[in-house]
């Protein structure tokens, strides 16, 4: 069963990750992603929008467990829940996915076990304003039958589509603009309670 899961994500949520990794260039970052299961077809995960979390001390619990719990009540409101997990390495030639992450994912599983982790590819990243490809700039990783975090197959990019074709055409251009410079984190909403997680100017 889990290997026919699909995962749609929106531009916005997508987006919003790859511009949070890019404000922090030179540090580890992290996200949620938020979604349901869809209502038509219990094989496709949607993700709706994401949430920046940190960019620094990414495995201390109690900020994690504070960004939690104001995320599960600001869109458990909406429907939506914790969906899954975004990560970004710190270097950009590492492309393994780190205890951290996988611990968080498996914390994620516990409540959504259907729940996916996304790596961020630096070199899709740095490819994209020379080439036409469509394909996510993040890589899937699932958990399989012994609960160990995977790289969905070749075919992985068959199981994580954006829902809008044209995603990267508009993330390049947000890149060129230097839009990642507004991405609001949890980190900076914690040291200043005026800066507003929830990143609702971003797309305007």
């Amino acid at each position: 069963m889990v290997a026919e899961l699909k995962y749609e994500i929106s531009q916005n949520a997508y987006i919003k990750l790859v511009l949070h990794a890019l404000k922090h260039k030179t540090t580890a970052v992290n996200g949620v992603l938020l979604g349901r299961v869809n209502p038509q077809n219990e094989s496709v995960v949607e993700i709706i929008d994401s949430a920046p979390l940190f960019h620094s001390n990414l495995a201390l619990l109690p900020p994690l467990e504070i960004a939690l719990i104001m995320i599960e009540e600001h869109y458990g409101s909406k429907g939506l829940g914790i969906v899954g997990y975004f990560h970004a390495n710190e270097r950009f030639d590492d492309a393994e996915l780190g205890i951290v992450a996988k611990n968080i994912g498996d914390h994620i599983c516990r409540y959504f076990p259907q729940a996916a982790v996304f790596l961020l590819d630096n070199k899709k990243l740095a490819a994209l304003p020379k080439g036409k490809d469509q394909s996510p700039v993040l890589q899937l990783y699932i958990r399989d039958a012994s609960k160990n975090w995977k790289l969905a197959g070749p075919d992985g990019g068959s199981q994580l589509v954006i829902k809008e074709p044209a995603a990267n055409v508009v993330l390049s251009d947000y890149i060129s603009s230097e839009k990642w410079q507004d991405v609001v984190d949890f980190d900076d909403h914690l040291d200043d309670i005026k800066m507003d997680w929830l990143n609702p100017e971003l797309f305007k």
